[in-house]
């Protein structure tokens, strides 16, 4: 089984709760995920490896730490990912960017691709998968597959909420990455939507339906 991670820093717990409720305007929802993907970023990051390189300070030469390889890469789930997306390249602007465009078919729940878009060399980068949500996790899966198919070695997935049956699938599919999530929620209604959740990540932050 996959390793899950709950970041339960108490800044995320309370902007989540705001997320959560149903009064929050679009603006506010849109705000919030980026303020979460701030906190979050830092946590899925927290053991990246670094390498001392020579700088000059305006008083003297110094070794100091950076991290070492080639740039991260943040490998959005198309529409709803783009929210942490935008959060998390404030947090780290030279990272490169992935797209994956799946959607979930809301008759049989599973993922249909229309996307992909993806930087070279994936086998030498850590690979940070981000989407709100891990409900089914049926289209988790199939963007981590794609990714592995073109050589990433090196991921993890990021999300706001998971329910556990899609950490169950997810971790059955792909032990190797581990999963960092926010929270994790009760269980999956009929329609596969998170209980109690906050909705539809993608209809909340783009006020569609």
């Amino acid at each position: 089984m996959a390793k899950v991670t709950v970041i339960d820093h108490p800044m995320i717990q309370h902007k989540l709760t705001i997320m959560r409720d149903k009064e929050t305007s679009i603006a506010g929802f849109r705000r919030l995920l980026r303020e979460i993907a701030h906190l979050m970023c830092y946590e899925v990051t927290r053991d990246l490896e670094l390498e001392m390189i020579p700088v000059e300070t305006p008083l003297q030469r110094m070794d100091a730490p950076t991290i070492k390889g080639k740039k991260l890469v943040f490998a959005s789930i198309l529409r709803a990912g783009n929210g942490l997306l935008d959060g998390m390249l404030d947090l780290v602007p030279a990272a490169r960017v992935a797209h994956i465009g799946i959607y979930r078919d809301h008759e049989t729940l599973q993922p249909v691709e229309y996307y992909f878009k993806a930087p070279s060399e994936l086998e030498n980068r850590l690979i940070i998968v981000v989407d709100p949500m891990l409900a089914t996790a049926n289209s988790s899966v199939a963007a981590v597959t794609k990714l592995k198919e073109r050589g990433a070695n090196n991921l993890r997935f990021l999300c706001l909420l998971a329910a556990p049956e899609g950490i169950r699938h997810f971790s059955e599919a792909h032990p190797d990455v581990p999963i960092f999530t926010a929270a994790i929620d009760s269980h999956l209604n009929e329609k596969g939507y998170i209980v109690p959740g906050l909705g539809d990540a993608g209809d909340r932050m783009y006020g569609t339906k």
